[in-house]
């Protein structure tokens, strides 16, 4: 096991949990296997049934593990799902504050897709551009009718990076998105007092796949960055209007 292997019944809580990631990898196990029984790893670190049961929570808690009660644990099949949490979390309470966990979060969106656009122009096929100008067509006929286009949106940013065939990205901007669009939500009054946002969004996304079917990197690059300022401006309104006085702090600053 890890340098962090310590005498049988003289684990930390870190060690503790350590030990049983090193133990699942040790023994090849893999997403969807069962971890060995509370018994067997109690016999092995030599820990209280209360220790191990709380370093358990805790790998689960993070994504190593999955307790099903009544079955067992096993092997975690979605490790990102914790991380989606806590970003959630972070960027919810940020909007309560100063909100740069917030725009912080949509740099590191913007940073993968900006970053990861060329390799998915290279890899489209016809039947993905096919799927990307239906959705587009969708877009703008929600947008005429005054409808959101967090759906839409969604599906048009996964399909666009579906062609790198990363499936580890793939879940990764999923994580971005939904914490992306948990900020939006969380704005969203202050957006939905400019009615034309949902035409320039479409518009938006229209000008992303004029890009991508010809072929142009910087374009999409720069179109896709683009898109992200309305949300930055967003965050900004937020938090001014909820503490107007450290608004006007910075505002001084600068």
């Amino acid at each position: 096991m890890s340098d962090m292997a310590a005498p049988r019944g003289k684990y930390t809580m870190e060690q503790l949990q350590q030990g049983i990631t090193d133990l699942i990898l040790d023994r090849g196990l893999r997403i969807g296997d069962p971890v060995p029984p509370e018994s067997e790893l109690r016999e092995v670190f030599g820990v209280s049934r209360n220790s191990l049961r709380e370093a358990l929570k805790m790998l689960q808690a993070v994504g190593i593990v999955e307790i099903r009660h009544g079955y067992g644990t096993f092997v975690a099949g979605h490790p990102l799902t914790a991380l989606r949490r806590t970003l959630q979390f972070r960027a919810r309470l940020s909007l309560q504050s100063s909100g740069v966990a917030a725009q912080e979060l949509v740099d590191v969106r913007e940073a993968l897709e900006c970053g990861l656009v060329g390799r998915a122009i290279a890899a489209m096929d016809p039947h993905r551009l096919d799927r990307l100008t239906e959705i587009v067509a969708d877009m703008e006929a929600a947008a005429e009718r005054g409808e959101s286009l967090r759906t839409t949106d969604r599906d048009f940013h996964h399909v666009l990076f579906e062609p790198i065939d990363n499936a580890f990205l793939s879940e990764l901007l999923t994580v971005f998105w939904d914490v992306y669009s948990g900020i939006h939500q969380s704005v969203e009054t202050l957006a939905s007092e400019n009615t034309d946002h949902v035409t320039d969004t479409a518009a938006a996304h229209r000008d992303i796949l004029a890009a991508v079917v010809a072929g142009d990197e910087m374009t999409a690059a720069r179109l896709l960055g683009a898109h992200f300022v309305g949300i930055r401006r967003l965050i900004d309104r937020a938090t001014a209007d909820a503490h107007p006085v450290t608004a006007s702090l910075q505002e001084a600053r600068i």
